[in-house]
């Protein structure tokens, strides 16, 4: 559980006193006796709220606040006065407070006040959470719970040591391939160099050596007078990153393993040999084994890209994860379009684990953008989502499931909740003995959460006892 941190700054030693000793259970606690020595600290301590008297000595309580605002420190501040002034409060409020509070203090406004704060930033704070645990990079690829993402990372920052080693990135469009070629080359040796990344697809076969190689000048008609280099010597020094190398053609194949035997190349129209040093990044979301059988790679360039092979796990293979990225997306797109929004709510939580992902983490990412935009509450719910219908792909399975020719209606009629009781029973059953009695996994072969699965096959095993 989150504990929160609030500083406390009143010059009545009883005022501080008493609210340290109301609050301290739940919350962190620091004390400052006047606005300076509360700034001072705020240098190198933030504390998630503040409780500011407004009738401070010296420097006032507004006038601390103007101070925090002006400095961009995203923290609630919520004002105590003594009195009540309205002209006081409606200029604290234009400060940019986020509350007041009137002494003497109602515990239980109190206690609502700070509720209400709390969980203004709560999203924030989860946010912050997971960004000193995974995104030192500012990679959302690496935000999860999962073992599958821990075991790319711990491989991505061994494979990432080698300063040229060729490396071959698996995974199915939008898990996050070229953000993991990035997280590669900022943990290599050739970090300072330049990181260039290539949609193989985006370049029609004859176009492909000059923009790889670069040209001469008149090397061929259309071709700038000055010439122009090609992506490897723009990588020099540093990553060149191959996204769909499988999109290549044979030609364009080849001349790509010329340069990797050899490290040298030359440019279109040029009879100049040109030598560069790149660290050579390579991804595909095809099967390039079944591409070799088919023709349709070399076998030779395969061994050559493929020194070392990371396998990125779909979003399908890493559930656990799907609420976490979900939570980081949300609080980015809540302060791109200037959002309230707090939290997902349960059903949306439950709908985003039931949902496959065709597109992976991008998909989510989209699907989060959307509702984000169109949200009207503070949480977002089922109708900002669009997710009601399941995947067609999905509905076929469970329609397949029960041909018409294999139902039955027994005259005097059937208990269709018991009938659908038993048939998940013998499902969640099933799925265990596959995994061999792995709730987790168990969960994600039958697309439930886990938490659910788990609740639902106790509550099966408690009926079970309670029969004996």
């Amino acid at each position: 559980m989150i504990r929160y941190s609030i500083s406390i700054v009143d010059d009545e030693e009883s005022i501080r006193d008493g609210l340290e000793l109301i609050l301290s259970e739940e919350y962190d606690i620091s004390c400052f006796t006047d606005a300076e020595s509360f700034l001072s600290d705020l240098e190198t301590n933030l504390p998630d709220l503040v409780l500011m008297d407004i009738g401070l000595p010296a420097m006032n309580g507004i006038e601390a606040l103007a101070i925090i605002k002006k400095k961009a420190i995203d923290i609630p501040v919520i004002m105590i006065t003594a009195f009540e002034d309205i002209n006081m409060v409606i200029l604290s409020m234009k400060t940019g407070a986020f509350d007041f509070i009137l002494k003497p203090m109602n515990p239980d406004i109190l206690e609502l006040t700070i509720k209400k704060a709390i969980s203004s930033i709560a999203l924030r704070k989860e946010v912050k959470i997971l960004q000193e645990k995974y995104l030192k990079d500012n990679n959302p690829c690496f935000i999860g719970e999962s073992k599958d993402i821990e075991d790319v990372m711990d491989f991505i920052n061994m494979v990432a040591k080698s300063p040229d080693t060729p490396i071959m990135i698996m995974g199915e469009t939008g898990t996050g391939k070229e953000l993991i070629a990035k997280a590669i080359h900022a943990r290599s040796p050739v970090f300072q160099g330049p990181f260039i990344a290539v949609n193989c697809s985006a370049f029609p076969d004859e176009l492909i050596e000059s923009e790889l190689f670069g040209y001469e000048e008149g090397a061929f008609s259309g071709a700038k007078k000055q010439g122009k280099k090609g992506f490897i010597e723009e990588a020099d020094k540093g990553t060149l990153f191959l996204d769909e190398v499988a999109d290549l053609s044979l030609a364009g194949q080849a001349k790509l393993l010329r340069f990797l035997e050899s490290g040298e190349f030359y440019k279109v129209g040029s009879t100049r040999k040109y030598k560069v040093n790149v660290r050579l990044v390579s991804a595909t979301n095809k099967n390039l084994e079944e591409l070799i059988d088919q023709e349709r790679f070399r076998k030779d360039l395969f061994f050559r890209l493929c020194v070392v092979k990371a396998k990125i796990p779909s979003l399908n293979e890493r559930r656990d994860d799907i609420l976490p990225l979900a939570k980081y997306f949300l609080y980015g797109f809540n302060k791109k379009f200037k959002k309230n929004l707090k939290n997902i709510s349960k059903e949306v939580q439950e709908l985003l684990l039931s949902h496959k992902f065709s597109g992976n983490v991008r998909e989510l990412k989209n699907i989060i953008e959307r509702a984000c935009l169109i949200a009207q509450n503070d949480v977002l719910i089922k109708e900002d989502l669009g997710l009601n219908q399941k995947p067609r792909d999905m509905e076929k399975i469970e329609l397949d499931s029960f041909k018409d020719n294999t139902l039955h209606i027994p005259d005097q009629g059937m208990n269709i909740g018991k009938l659908l009781k038993n048939i998940e029973k013998k499902y969640m059953e099933h799925a265990l003995k596959l995994t061999r009695g792995n709730e987790s996994k168990a969960a994600r072969l039958l697309e439930m959460n886990h938490h659910t699965f788990r609740y639902k096959w106790k509550k099966l095993i408690l009926g079970k006892l309670s029969k004996k």
